[in-house]
């Protein structure tokens, strides 16, 4: 047995393997955490030297890689669990049965017992199961910013999984149960307001109402003086009912959700193959350790079209699942879709459909539909993700008013108006990195990418590092085996053609230029043409007054439309002045202006471009004028 709940250790035949130094045990930590998955060597390196690796670090780690296969390989010969460390490009899987290792298990564990058909006594039964595997502070002997931020978020999980089996066992009347253990986690963990709610409710049900508002008095003084906050609306609801002494009411716990307040589970199915944006998932994470549980969180998701956003968020939403136990909500409002995007009416309509509003009650008005949503959710711990929205106009409504709930919105648009007016966590998705995007190829082709990683590479750098590209690149390579990648990268080559081998079959849901086109549809005509003439541009990025010359607009106004292109998500600012287009998107900017503008027009603008850079440097223009 794996066991990453208290100190790392691996148990074989009832022996305790050594394990070897800190750093050695946090890659084979790193690796369980993930395992069947691809974990890359930034993600390993990240997780070991915290993002600050000393100059061997791949040497060193590549050390202690192999004598953890060794370790496996000696402990399976004398009777432990199958488990294989294999090598992909880009990083390694850590091939081993899930429940073999505590974390899965014990998540295997709280996901049954939430299933609504599942009884009391065997929902007590599992949680109970899954919090024995517990043995202290998870990764306890590991260092590391690592190690502790998912230390803090496993056990946000665990305190969840004890609040659940303690309601439990009070719906079965067995409040003496719940006391000992309870009032001990919240001794260690005193703004957990939900075990602090369900150690009242217990101490009320054995008739100890004057420690349950200690209890609740203690409480509140903690949360003023730490966080300048009441208690949220469960502890408030306690307190008033013990104060009214209706003790029927105090000791009736909610029903199981079974029979009264549906639990949605809208998520998507989690990408299968992700690879590589670690720093980010962390990034989200650290937010949500901060939080506290007294205020909302929102996450804005945003970056280039095809760049991954939806994806990173379903990954994200979950692996924290398990901390909202009152569901997730999912609504694709398809801001850049082939349909129209979805009215916050009709999203309000089908959140509270899910949350067991009859159709006959949901208000009319959006804005009643909208404070109705508020009122259902309210103290409620709950994940929304808004996938793909168009504007905040859209997003606004759905957003909750409790600050149990999280929030993430995924967008092309850098919806600054959340960011300043709702305090939202700006999150900008760019283009993989190198050895991401090869890792990501080469775990979606196989085998072929692994006997060729030359042509692999080829293809990562033909495809941007973009991830849609990457993914119908490797469709292209599958579907065709009898060419090889190193045809297939020879014909993507040829730019003016590249992104016709990229059209996914027809799909326009996946083909690049639909995807591509479905941002440029919504610009105004100005910005439209600024982004066709920047694809004549003959370098990857250009400053302000070569865009200028380029269109023929006063830098003022140039400047304007560059910043409305950025915050589409069209061009990417630099911190140098310079604003810049990964190869794609200059591709197809190019291939429109050669559609939608004329030959004349064109000329003129790589005329003035021309004129403006024999000004700036006549030394060494950065274009020859073609009359083409």
């Amino acid at each position: 047995m794996f066991q990453l709940f208290g100190p790392v250790k691996f148990t074989v035949q009832g022996s305790r393997v050594d394990l070897g130094p800190a750093k050695q045990r946090t890659v084979l930590a790193a690796l369980l955490t993930d395992a069947g998955r691809l974990v890359t060597w930034s993600a390993l390196v990240d997780r070991v030297w915290d993002q600050a690796p000393t100059t061997d670090a791949r040497n060193v780690l590549y050390t202690y890689v192999n004598r953890i296969r060794r370790l496996l390989e000696r402990a399976h010969a004398a009777g432990g669990p199958e488990a294989a460390l294999v090598r992909r490009t880009g990083g390694y899987v850590l091939e081993v049965e899930p429940d073999r290792v505590d974390l899965h298990r014990f998540r295997r564990l709280v996901s049954t017992a939430h299933d609504q058909r599942c009884s009391d006594a065997d929902r007590s039964r599992l949680l109970r199961e899954a919090l024995d595997l517990w043995d202290g502070a998870a990764l306890a002997d590991l260092p590391g910013a690592w190690a502790a931020r998912t230390r803090e978020t496993w056990n946000r999980q665990r305190l969840d999984a004890v609040a659940y089996w303690a309601r439990a066992e009070l719906r079965l009347g067995r409040h003496d149960e719940v006391i000992g253990p309870v009032r001990e986690l919240v001794a260690e963990h005193p703004f957990a307001e939900p075990l602090v709610a369900v150690l009242m409710r217990a101490l009320v049900a054995a008739g100890w109402d004057a420690e349950a508002l200690d209890c609740y008095a203690t409480t509140r003084a903690r949360l003023v003086g730490r966080f300048g906050a009441e208690p949220g609306p469960e502890l408030r609801e306690v307190h008033e009912m013990i104060l009214r002494r209706d003790r029927d009411r105090a000791t009736r716990v909610r029903r199981a959700p079974s029979a009264a307040r549906p639990v949605p589970a809208q998520l998507p199915a989690d990408v299968p193959t992700f690879v590589g944006r670690e720093h980010e998932l962390s990034r989200l994470s650290d937010h949500l350790a901060g939080t506290g549980r007294t205020t909302m969180v929102t996450y804005t998701v945003s970056g280039t079209a095809g760049v991954g956003k939806s994806a990173l968020a379903v990954r994200w939403a979950h692996r924290v699942r398990d901390a909202f136990p009152d569901g997730q909500l999912y609504v694709n409002l398809r801001g850049h879709d082939l349909e129209q995007p979805v009215a916050a009416a009709a999203a309000l309509a089908g959140f509270l459909s899910a949350l067991g509003v009859a159709e006959q009650d949901v208000p009319p008005e959006v804005n009643e539909r909208a404070a109705r949503y508020r009122t259902e959710i309210s103290g409620r711990r709950m994940l929304i993700l808004l996938d793909n929205a168009l504007s905040v106009e859209q997003v606004r409504p759905l957003l909750p008013g409790t600050p149990s709930c999280v929030v993430m919105v995924t967008s092309r648009d850098s919806l600054a108006g959340l960011v300043a007016l709702h305090g939202a966590h700006r999150l900008e998705l760019d283009l993989l990195p190198v050895a991401d995007a090869t890792a990501l190829l080469s775990a979606l082709i196989g085998g072929p990418a692994e006997a060729d990683s030359e042509a692999t590479s080829v293809l990562a750098g033909q495809c941007a590092r973009l991830p849609l590209a990457l993914r119908v690149v490797a469709e292209l390579a599958t579907a065709r085996p009898a060419i090889s990648l190193t045809e297939l990268a020879g014909k993507l080559a040829d730019r003016r053609r590249r992104l016709d081998l990229l059209d996914a079959g027809g799909d326009p849901r996946a083909a690049v230029r639909a995807v591509f086109s479905r941002s440029y549809a919504r610009l105004p005509a100005d910005a439209a043409r600024m982004f066709r003439l920047l694809g004549l541009h003959p370098a990857s990025d250009l400053d302000l007054p070569a865009a200028a010359a380029l269109t023929g607009e006063p830098p003022e106004r140039a400047h304007r439309l560059l910043d409305l292109l950025a915050r589409a998500h069209l061009i990417q600012p630099a911190s140098t002045g310079r604003y810049g287009m990964h190869d794609l998107l200059r591709a197809y900017a190019a291939d429109l202006a050669h559609a939608e503008d004329s030959r004349q027009e064109r000329h003129e603008a790589l005329t003035r471009l021309l004129d403006h850079d024999l000004t700036t440097s006549p030394a060494e223009p950065d274009i020859l004028l073609s009359p083409k």
